[in-house]
Order: C-alpha cells, then structure tokens, then sequence
C-alpha cells in the first residue's frame, strides 16, 4: 500500500501537471448499481452527482492528508482519493485502447504512447480525467480497492477518511512527547501495530514502521509501555529520517506504486530490514540477520541482535 512518501510523491506530481486544468469528461469502469460503498464513484448514483459537480471544474491544488490524496477544485469541491493497496495516478496523453495498439484490448483500456507509461503494472486504468488540453489523469488499480469520491472543500474534515486521523508523521512541529502521549493510547500493544493506527499517528504503513523501527534499535514487539524517554526520542527521529528517506527515492515500489509519470521509486533498493529476510544486518558492528515474523496480522522484519 501506498504510504506518507509514495502519496506525498504522488500529490508533487500532481503539483506540476494539473494545477489550472479545466476538466473536459471523466471515464469509469467502476460504478455499479449494487454497490455498497454510496459515497464513492463505485456506486452509480455517486457517479452520476460526481459528474455533474467535476465536469467544467479547474483543478487548483492538491495535497495530502495521511494517506489521502486531495484534489481541490475552483467550484468548492474536493475530490478525495486513496490509494490503497495497489493503486496509483498517472498523468499524460492518453486515448481508447485499440487493437491497433499492438496490446490486446482486454489488458489496455487506456493506452498512451509514453514508453514509462506502458508499464504492464500501469494498465489496470479504472478512472479518466480528460482535460480540455486533450491530456488526461488516470487511476490505475489492479485490485480496484481504492477509492474515489466527492466533498465539499470547506467540509473536508467531516469525510469519513479524514476526521478521525491523528497527526502527520511528518508534521513539522510534533515533538517526542506528543508522539510518546498519542501512541501511549495503545501502550499494550506491539509497537509494531501502535505504529500504523492511523488514528494515532497518520502517514506510516508496513514498510516505513519496519525501517522506522530498524532505524531506532526497538524490536516490533516491544510495547510503547516498555519505551525509555531516549528510545521514544530515537523514535520520533528515526520516523523522520526513515520518511524523508522514502520521500528523497520517490518513494518504494516494491508492488504496484508508480508515480504520476509512470516510474518506479527507488526506495525498495534502500531497504534496511523490509522484505529482506535472512540477509545480514547493514547496521554498523551488527552481525545480526533481518528476521520475520507476524505482529497483529502484519509482516514486521527486523534484527534479532540490536532491535532490542
């Protein structure tokens, strides 16, 4: 799943193509008559108010809440999309797949003549915004669990995504004590588990919790009871340098994540513990091996030696 870096990556993006674009028509696959999700464009009568509200906007900016995605737009409403765990939006020249693409049209439904946009990973288009300038957005999901719907920009705090996350990982002015005090609120828990609540702290998923916790010397199933004041503060500093890390290889595409133009981040070539079971240790003097095991549902890989 996409997380902080990947979706701050993303929003970046979106900065430099789209900002001052009229919306000219959207495109979905996904809108059903039967589904159960009614706030969002997979049930056909959202999709059909989405419409009418999006087509004719102009996009004025786009940022990022947690793991969210927020398109603002000139007529007062947002468009909120997450990712999830496959998802990612892409931006260029796109038109109908044909079979004189050279693809077989059931893989490609949109193509473009980009090379990096022809990624198979990129083919799974459910969601098209085209432009007047004829250049489009897409949402590419290959297990279509993202999500896409429509709130008014000055009511955002009550979508359901957003009003219960608790502060940015990456806020700047969140100090040690206060990340100890909200994660304190689960003190009996894995620190592994605490760590990806996004009600407590929003932004950090399975990979950044493993290299956030590589980084501080905490084994993942430590409890933020057991935590010293130092190891708290260890912590909180390693959070920021495990997320700016991410933020500075235009974030991890160990899976699906691509960014708006269609390529790879690099941050899965700078893994320290994620995914990389068995492997020696790269902490200095260490002579430990990355271990894996299962905290709360997720996969936590850590070192036996110095996570303590």
């Amino acid at each position: 799943m996409p997380e902080l870096p990947e979706v701050q990556t993303t929003v970046n993006g979106l900065n430099e193509t789209v900002i001052n674009k009229k919306i000219q028509s959207l495109w979905s696959d996904l809108p059903t008559k039967n589904h159960s999700r009614k706030n969002e464009i997979k049930d056909f009568s959202f999709w059909n108010s989405f419409k009418k509200k999006v087509v004719g906007a102009t996009i004025t900016l786009a940022q990022r809440r947690g793991k969210n995605i927020l398109i603002e737009l000139h007529n007062g409403f947002t468009i909120l999309i997450h990712m999830k765990m496959t998802g990612h939006l892409m931006f260029g020249n796109y038109r109908r797949a044909t079979k004189d693409d050279g693809r077989p049209k059931h893989s490609w439904t949109w193509w473009s003549e980009a090379p990096e946009l022809q990624d198979p990973f990129n083919r799974f288009i459910h969601f098209v915004v085209t432009f007047t300038d004829e250049t489009s957005l897409v949402f590419c999901d290959a297990r279509k669990f993202g999500s896409i719907s429509l709130v008014e920009s000055n009511k955002t705090y009550l979508a359901k995504s957003l009003k219960s996350l608790g502060p940015d990982a990456l806020e700047d002015e969140l100090p040690w004590k206060e990340i100890k005090t909200r994660l304190m609120k689960q003190k009996s828990k894995a620190i592994k588990s605490v760590l990806l609540d996004q009600t407590l702290i929003a932004g950090i998923g399975n990979i950044y919790s493993d290299e956030i916790l590589w980084l501080s010397n905490i084994h993942p199933l430590r409890t933020p009871s057991e935590l010293s004041d130092i190891e708290w503060k260890s912590l909180t500093n390693s959070t920021k340098i495990a997320l700016h890390k991410g933020l500075a290889f235009g974030g991890d595409s160990t899976s699906d994540y691509r960014n708006i133009y269609g390529k790879h981040g690099e941050f899965h070539h700078a893994h320290n513990a994620y995914q990389l079971t068995g492997k020696k240790c790269n902490k200095k003097n260490c002579k430990g091996t990355i271990q894996r095991r299962v905290v709360g549902g997720r996969s936590a890989h850590f070192c036996g030696i110095h996570q303590k």
